[in-house]
């Protein structure tokens, strides 16, 4: 799914940058109306020769105004060209909200931690919490190099001492010691800056 999502992104981008924006359908579909400044009025007149002749297209951005030259067969296929783009953003958007990039956004860094501050949730929502974790593990964390797992509390516990390489080994064995996790009563904003601290000081990791 990653890679067909990326893929589509892809033709997305490619779709901007083969002549998609308004400015760029517009050369292609007329020409720009144009003005000149007039020495003996003193002022900006405008061609009057295309009046009636053409459609006209105001540009609310700068006023600039267009001849719409174009046959009904060249606009009807920029129609077709523009609704297959929508159609791909529309799917880009579904996959970046979905599972666990709806909670966590799309982890783009190459070597991350993961802080743990589970605050003052209640059991349930403490294994909601976990799940949550672990779908971000096997979705988006599996994609990345290295990872590790710190959790806040009065004694700080870490997964590992370091940020470790993604294998389904290291996978297998971050998800277990997450659920192996006691529910504890809620760490101090000291013990989550401890936290926080801690994981910046591990020079690799970017996030």
């Amino acid at each position: 799914q990653h890679l067909i999502s990326s893929s589509k992104w892809l033709q997305i981008h490619g779709l901007k940058r083969n002549k998609l924006s308004l400015s760029q359908i517009l050369s292609q579909i007329g020409f720009q109306h144009r003005k000149d400044y007039v020495t003996t009025l003193g002022k900006l007149v405008a061609s009057r020769y295309a009046d009636g002749l053409f459609p006209q297209y105001e540009r609310a951005q700068d006023g600039s105004v267009y001849n719409l030259t174009a046959k009904k067969e060249l606009i009807l296929h920029f129609v077709d060209r523009l609704m297959g783009a929508i159609e791909l953003y529309k799917q880009r958007m579904e996959w970046l909200t979905s599972e666990s990039r709806q909670i966590f956004g799309v982890i783009q860094e190459r070597c991350i931690v993961i802080v743990l501050d589970f605050g003052t949730a209640a059991l349930t929502e403490f294994d909601l919490c976990r799940d949550a974790l672990s779908m971000v593990l096997v979705e988006q964390v599996t994609r990345i190099a290295k990872f590790n797992l710190i959790r806040a509390a009065q004694d700080l516990m870490k997964w590992q001492q370091k940020s470790t390489p993604v294998s389904e080994h290291t996978l297998k064995s971050a998800v277990t010691w997450l659920w192996k996790l006691d529910h504890m009563t809620a760490a101090s904003h000291t013990n989550s800056a401890e936290a926080l601290l801690e994981a910046m000081s591990d020079e690799a990791v970017s996030s």
